[in-house]
Order: C-alpha cells, then structure tokens, then sequence
C-alpha cells in the first residue's frame, strides 16, 4: 500500500492523469501526453482509440500508457473485451482499465465475472502490462462490491477501481475502504470519479488507495505544491 504522500512528486506518482471525454481531440490528448511527461503522473489514461499516440508521445518515459477497455458500460461481449485489450497492448498499452458487466453480476453469475476478467489478466500479464477492474459501485450494493473484489482477487488482476467517472456517483472513502479490507495489502485499490482536490485525494489514500484517476490532476498537483512547497 502507498504511504500517505509527503511531497508534490508522491502526488503526482498516484495520479493516473485521465481524459475519457468522447469528444476528446488528438490535439487534447497530445497536451495531456505533455503535461503527464512535465509531472511525472503514474500514468495517461484515455480511450482505446488514442493508444498508438499516446504510446508514441511516452516512449522510454516512466510515464505509463492507461487505456480503457469496454467503458463505461462493461456491457460488451467478453470477446470483444479481450479483442480491444489485446489490440491496446499490441500498440503499447501498459495498463488496461477495464469494466465488469455489472449486470453479470448482479444476476448473481460471479463465475462469469471472474471468467472474463482472467481472460484479460492473462492478455495483460503476458505483456507485462496491469489489469484494473472498474466495480461502478455506485450501482452495487455493499454485498456485490464485495463478491466483484473477490472475483478481481481470485482472477489475479493487480487492481480494483470504483468507477467509471461516467456512473451516477463517483468513489467515495467508505467505498475505497471496502475494496480495501476485501482484497488485502498486495492488490492495488484505484480510486476514480468526483477527486478534484488535494484533499479528496489525500482521504482516499488514508482510506487505502494506491492510485488516483482524475481529470483534475493539474489542480490537484498546483494545490500539493503549495501544501508542500515541493
């Protein structure tokens, strides 16, 4: 797990630097590429259709290439999940966020869950890539949050998210704690949807995430320098 941060750089290093807008430009993308290089953010999280570039503008940088797969629904077939996964980390991907069918799994269905989620586990470790599992709970109940974590724990992904960003709410603390107590010290948790600010974020960590996804990570950074004059 991530210590609580005590610099501007150790916000940054949490800080998956995201834009998932659809009417997000190249021209956006290139600027968010720039801006993650300038910061050192974890990573740059967009669309699978802006993969290649972002790749490209990243190269032999510690700046990792985040690329979501079957957003923001995760009602796709399996299949074309681990199509669009496996196409992601063929042009460079390096971590893949993807979303469970939460209608899967309410339905009670949990073996089919983990199923696909190994398919892409598989896909990414063989790349050497990470696997996010994206819960959207603000849809599940407190029951299924903890039946999708484990089905994330026991298909071996690296992380569960809470959200899309697109959903009806975004993480909250208490939400961040659960996916804590239920997958244990060795997976990472990624908070996601709604943390515009140093102190939201700072919540989440003490809560237990090891990652933040924001659209605000410029604010959230300008705020940790002036909190740590670092």
């Amino acid at each position: 797990m991530t210590a609580h941060p005590a610099n501007s750089y150790e916000v940054a290093a949490l800080i998956d630097h995201t834009l998932l807008k659809p009417e997000a430009t190249r021209a956006q993308v290139e600027r968010l590429c720039a801006e993650g290089l300038q910061h050192d953010f974890a990573s740059v999280c967009v669309n699978s259709a802006f993969v290649a570039q972002v790749a490209r503008l990243l190269r032999n940088s510690p700046v990792k290439t985040c690329v979501v797969v079957g957003f923001p629904l995760g009602a796709n077939l399996s299949e074309v999940k681990v199509y669009e996964a496996q196409k992601a980390l063929n042009q460079g991907a390096q971590e893949i966020d993807m979303v469970i069918n939460v209608g899967t799994l309410k339905a009670g269905d949990d073996a089919s869950v983990k199923h696909e989620i190994e398919s892409l586990a598989a896909a990414c470790h063989q790349h050497h890539a990470l696997l996010k599992v994206i819960l959207e709970t603000s849809l599940l109940n407190e029951y299924e949050k903890v039946r999708a974590c484990k089905a994330a724990r026991d298909a071996r992904a690296d992380f569960v998210k809470t959200s899309t960003g697109f959903g009806s709410a975004g993480a909250t603390v208490e939400d961040v704690a659960l996916l804590r107590s239920v997958v244990g010290p060795e997976m990472g948790v990624k908070a996601s949807g709604g943390i515009r600010t140093l102190e939201a974020l700072l919540k989440m960590v003490e809560a237990g995430a090891t990652r933040i996804g924001t659209s605000n990570g410029l604010g959230i950074l300008q705020e940790a320098k002036a909190k740590f004059a670092g």
